[in-house]
């Protein structure tokens, strides 16, 4: 799938799906974003959340001089109709900032996903002032254990396939790497196994649903949801390892002006 393809299904996913991620995170036994928020409890200036999709981080973050931005405008109604602003709409890879204005960027779960992710990293290191702070949380590929490594198994075969076709999968275990060589210094890079109650039907379609799987047929979709919702018995959970990366901008680093 070529990149204008990539964002057309994206832009389709998040048309139909407003909040999804969020909702599938509440599965979880603690919360990913309250975990990818620690670091910015204390960040000094603009905080902007890139790709804020229905801006849950907002709540991890009460009294910070928040911005969430987003390019989709379902997700971005969402989080207005759960009271969470402001808000803006705009593209990962253009965002409408000066440089050096915001003290901190929060990406949660994009990076692996917005495109063309040099321009999304050229782009947060334009904005961020000089020591400004950016947390990424991504999925990560490591940290299952062999019971979860098989649940996985079980939850894609149902779906057939393999994994989802991310354009950026080196933004996952790779992150702390990626931000080095586009000129940042990464202050720490942690990895975190989640685990998520997925006991009834409901939390079986919710999973099937999340995931980006563009191949998947509606007719293939339905199929799935019924064999995982009989896979959803009480007491069932499916591990999450994530993966939070925090960096920042050497002081001594110029000012990127766009061109």
């Amino acid at each position: 799938m070529d990149e204008p393809e990539w964002r057309r299904f994206v832009a389709a996913y998040h048309q139909a799906r407003p909040g999804i991620t969020e909702r599938l995170f509440a599965l979880a036994d603690a919360s990913p974003y309250s975990w990818l928020a620690e670091p910015l409890r204390d960040a000094r200036g603009t905080v902007l959340d890139l790709a804020c999709g229905s801006a849950p981080v907002r709540e991890e973050l009460p009294d910070a001089d928040w911005v969430g931005i987003d390019l989709s405008a379902a997700e971005l109604a969402e989080a207005a109709r759960r009271g969470r602003g402001p808000l803006v709409r705009a593209d990962a890879g253009a965002l409408p900032v000066a440089s050096g204005r915001a003290g901190a960027v929060c990406a949660a779960m994009c990076l692996p996903v917005v495109t063309p992710l040099p321009q999304v990293l050229g782009e947060i290191g334009r904005v961020l002032r000089p020591g400004g702070t950016l947390a990424a949380l991504v999925p990560s590929q490591t940290g299952l254990s062999p019971s979860g490594l098989l649940s996985w198994v079980r939850v894609m075969a149902a779906l057939r396939a393999v994994r989802q076709p991310w354009p950026n999968p080196q933004a996952r275990d790779g992150l702390g790497a990626l931000l080095r060589s586009a000129g940042f210094r990464v202050r720490s890079d942690e990895r975190r196994v989640f685990s998520l109650a997925v006991d009834s039907a409901d939390a079986a379609q919710l999973l099937a649903d999340a995931l980006y799987l563009p191949a998947l047929t509606p007719r293939r979709a339905a199929a799935a949801r019924r064999s995982l919702a009989r896979w959803a018995v009480r007491g069932r959970r499916l591990e999450l390892p994530l993966r939070r990366v925090v960096a920042d901008l050497p002081t001594g680093r110029p000012s990127q002006e766009p061109t």
